[in-house]
């Protein structure tokens, strides 16, 4: 790798403080199949930490089962010291992207005010500061020009911006990010990207980034989780995404090079040559 030093400024020292995100001796298993096991992890305020692995590893698992979705199948979870709840406000989550339908009639800014108020039942009274907060968070994902547009008539990257607002909305602890930059272009990756890493270094949130390709985000990733035939490492890119780890991990040789900043991983079980996509 040609640098693995991140673009944003370094991030404070939150080392005594409590995890936003830990993991004690979390298992989690489908019948006769474990993902993961013996999981001790700690993401601490203002860390960014990429998932990577297979497909079927495990990764969307581990979100919901910080979303509270998904129980453990043995040890122990908790999100900014408590024990996970579904529908914790100090969660953030951005799903996959999909597409809205294009006869979708929601506008913009209301896909956005779900993240503000969508979790109270009944009438709600929506004045100056209700509009004043979607409008700022509009205007932090850059998404003000089409605010008052029909969701499904925007690209794909417009609608994630929209759906990273939403996640924003509840200023969360954790931000929990599954694949966000899956089928978006160049620039809308670094768009997102970008927003998610301001996030995590400007506003201390936690942030959980599952990823099949981690050279859009390398810059800004603390650490790296790696899933693989239900084993895991955890460490700084520099330390994990070495040929020697990730052979282990699969048991097989796997050959990792660094060009220009960017990984390419090479021989995995199966894919031939990529950059870290389909791991």
């Amino acid at each position: 790798m040609t640098s693995t030093t991140p673009r944003h400024a370094p991030a404070p020292d939150v080392s005594a403080r409590p995890p936003a995100v830990r993991l004690r001796g979390a298992a989690l298993s489908f019948g006769q199949r474990t993902l993961w096991e013996g999981l001790d992890l700690d993401v601490r305020p203002g860390e960014f930490l990429a998932v990577l692995g297979p497909n079927g590893s495990g990764k969307t698992s581990l979100l919901k089962v910080l979303l509270g979705l998904q129980p453990l199948t043995a040890g122990t979870a908790t999100v900014d010291g408590r024990p996970v709840t579904r529908g914790s406000r100090s969660l953030g989550y951005i799903p996959q992207q999909k597409s809205f339908p294009p006869e979708t009639p929601l506008r913009a800014r209301d896909l956005v005010g779900l993240g503000v108020d969508g979790h109270r039942w009944g009438l709600r009274t929506r004045g100056r500061a209700y509009r004043e907060r979607v409008d700022r968070l509009l205007r932090d994902v850059g998404a003000e020009a089409y605010a008052d547009a029909p969701v499904g008539l925007l690209s794909g990257g417009e609608q994630q911006r929209l759906r990273a607002a939403q996640a924003l909305a509840t200023e969360p602890t954790v931000l929990l990010c599954d694949e966000p930059l899956l089928s978006l272009d160049l620039n809308h990756q670094q768009a997102v990207s970008s927003l998610i890493n301001r996030q995590c270094h400007e506003r201390n949130s936690a942030v959980v980034f599952v990823t099949h390709e981690i050279n859009p985000v390398i810059d800004y990733v603390d650490r790296v989780l790696y899933l693989a035939g239900g084993r895991f490492r955890v460490g700084a890119p520099a330390d994990v995404m070495t040929s020697e780890v990730l052979s282990d991990l699969y048991d097989s040789p796997v050959e990792v090079l660094h060009s220009n900043g960017r990984i390419v991983v090479v021989g995995l079980p199966d894919a031939t040559t990529h950059h870290h996509e389909g791991a």
